[in-house]
């Protein structure tokens, strides 16, 4: 084991990546160097950010503790903590089955592992925001609030994150501002709920402004919009997304189903018909935008008739975008404590599998509509053959790439190299389902 070296291991989405890679930063203030996502840890402190969205994601973060629990046992590792959803939800259940770890953390409380590990030094150091930054250098996520106030049937999140939390928007501008003199350029806004934000702390939407205002922040390229709400939309921030070439015409917005009876049932708090003004205003105010949603199926009391439903509506509105997940029963939800989990899971991958095969048929028809176009790509990294990026339309790691095949370079740009990081205007000369092909 290295002296010194403290292996951050990060589970779940890109909200905990964002916790994790503050904690990196406090803890290399205090002289320890941190390891992100090694795939052969050797450190001699092993911190475990978990998640505990859903059953898969639970039994994910206990393998990977047993993982390092069982390194400790052999005496290959000095200190292991654990912090994030997981451990918030379970702050009692857990310690007793695993003593192997040394203490257990929060979703909030995880800077106290500084402490821990370095006696008597602050709690935070410098600016709480800075960061370690893991993800590609030219892009990173912007975490602006916390919580959720929806409380969805079948949703733990508020559970284990409490009430919607606005980060002030003053403190959010000074974090962008710092992170585009560590090279980002693509800023992927994220939150529970994207269209409360302000609501707690100002009285009103302010999501709008806080674009606007970060689009105009020099050296800010890309701005991407990540998990907005249909209800209560804040139609104000359209015409900033309109106004703004660096506010990427993308929108992120979890529609989970159009069957007025599971929206009820869901506890959405809106109808089918509210739902598609919502996207028909969406997309007439910002004219080409890519809407990507996530669908969820097998919720108790779903119907085939339901499904039915919601297939068709799938095929009629195109979306540019869209991820499908199978209903798991979450203890403490509304769902677990007053419905019936009345769906066999082989019927809910089934639905899954079907919505799947219905986008994967949008997807190639209107991926091949842009063949021909010219399209603004960053290049995100460089293999063998190919130098691969993503067009405004595409977050990272989720959606489609552009692929740009060295040998199919245009005989004025000979061996010009791309450089990860930057922007160029590709012509696109082929499709499939989920990606492009182009040449520069």
């Amino acid at each position: 084991m290295n002296k010194g070296e403290i292996d951050i291991i990060t589970l779940g989405c890109s909200k905990n990546l964002v916790d994790a890679e503050r904690l990196m930063r406090q803890l290399e203030l205090v002289g320890y160097r941190c390891v992100h996502d090694s795939p052969s840890p050797k450190g001699e402190i092993a911190i475990i950010n978990t998640c505990g969205f859903i059953g898969d994601a639970k039994e994910e973060s206990i393998e990977v503790i047993l993982q390092f629990a069982n390194r400790k046992a052999k005496k290959q590792l000095k200190k292991l903590y654990v912090m994030g959803c997981l451990s918030q939800r379970y702050a009692t259940e857990l310690p007793p089955e695993i003593p192997e770890v040394d203490k257990w953390y929060g979703k909030f409380d995880y800077l106290g592992i500084v402490n821990e590990i370095k006696e008597n030094c602050l709690e935070v150091r410098g600016r709480g925001y800075e960061r370690v930054l893991t993800t590609p250098k030219h892009h990173a996520y912007l975490k602006i609030a916390e919580g959720c106030n929806r409380h969805c049937s079948y949703c733990a999140i508020p559970l284990i994150t409490g009430k919607f939390t606005s980060r002030p928007m003053e403190e959010i501008l000074e974090e962008v501002k710092w992170m585009v003199t560590q090279g980002v350029k693509e800023f992927n806004v994220i939150a529970q709920d994207l269209s409360s934000y302000g609501l707690d702390l100002y009285g009103e939407h302010r999501l709008a402004q806080l674009v606007d205002e970060m689009a105009q922040i020099e050296g800010v390229k890309w701005i991407r919009l990540h998990y907005t709400y249909p209800t209560d939309f804040p139609y104000d921030l359209l015409p900033v997304m309109a106004k703004h070439p660096n506010i990427c015409k993308y929108m992120d917005i979890a529609l989970q189903h159009c069957s007025d009876n599971m929206l009820r049932k869901m506890h959405r708090h809106i109808t089918r018909e509210e739902q598609d003004q919502v996207i028909a205003r969406i997309r007439k105010e910002v004219p080409g935008i890519c809407i990507r949603t996530t669908l969820l199926v097998g919720h108790p009391g779903e119907t085939e008739e339901d499904f039915n439903e919601l297939c068709e509506w799938v095929k009629k509105m195109k979306f540019e975008r869209l991820g499908a997940f199978a209903y798991s029963e979450e203890e403490g939800t509304f769902a677990a404590k007053h419905y019936k989990d009345d769906i066999p899971q082989e019927e809910k991958d089934k639905r899954v599998e079907t919505l799947m095969a219905i986008q994967q048929e949008i997807s190639a028809e209107l991926l091949s509509q842009m063949v021909g176009t010219t399209q603004r790509v960053v290049i995100d990294r460089e293999e063998a053959e190919y130098y691969v990026g993503r067009t405004q339309y595409d977050s990272p790691e989720v959606d489609c790439e552009v692929l740009i095949e060295k040998g199919a370079m245009s005989k004025e740009q000979g061996a010009k190299t791309l450089q990860i990081g930057e922007y160029y205007d590709v012509t696109i000369i082929k499709s499939e389902d989920f990606d492009l092909y182009a040449t520069v």
